[in-house]
């Protein structure tokens, strides 16, 4: 496998977690006022949206290219499921404010220089 295959695969990838992304914020801002999910926090039904996208999208994969499905593709499907939920629900602002709260700072120019 040379670098254009992996190149050309993670593309595919981000496109699909996109897409993936879209469809989750679409149904979720569809059904949140149902009166069955009203009751429930949007970040409750986004989640739940986001396991049932994802495994269904797997599961769709898997019969279009006839591969069988093995318990580690439905557990990815699950991980990628909160990679999805946090695209679709803005998670990403969190995840940011979570790594500023860090002790992790980018140094000045002026610090560069010492080196």
């Amino acid at each position: 496998m040379n670098v254009n295959e992996i190149m050309n695969y993670v593309t595919y990838a981000l496109i699909a977690f996109g897409l993936m992304a879209f469809v989750v914020s679409l149904i979720v801002q569809a059904i949140k006022d149902l009166p069955w999910f009203k009751k429930l926090p949007t970040s409750a039904v986004a989640l739940i949206t986001s396991f049932i996208v994802c495994t269904a999208t797997m599961v769709a994969f898997c019969e279009y290219f006839k591969i069988v499905i093995e318990w580690y593709y439905v557990f990815a499907a699950i991980i990628a499921s909160f990679v999805i939920y946090m695209v679709a629900t803005g998670g990403w602002e969190r995840v940011k404010t979570i790594w500023d709260k860090t002790k992790y700072k980018k140094m000045r120019a002026s610090d560069r220089s010492h080196f």
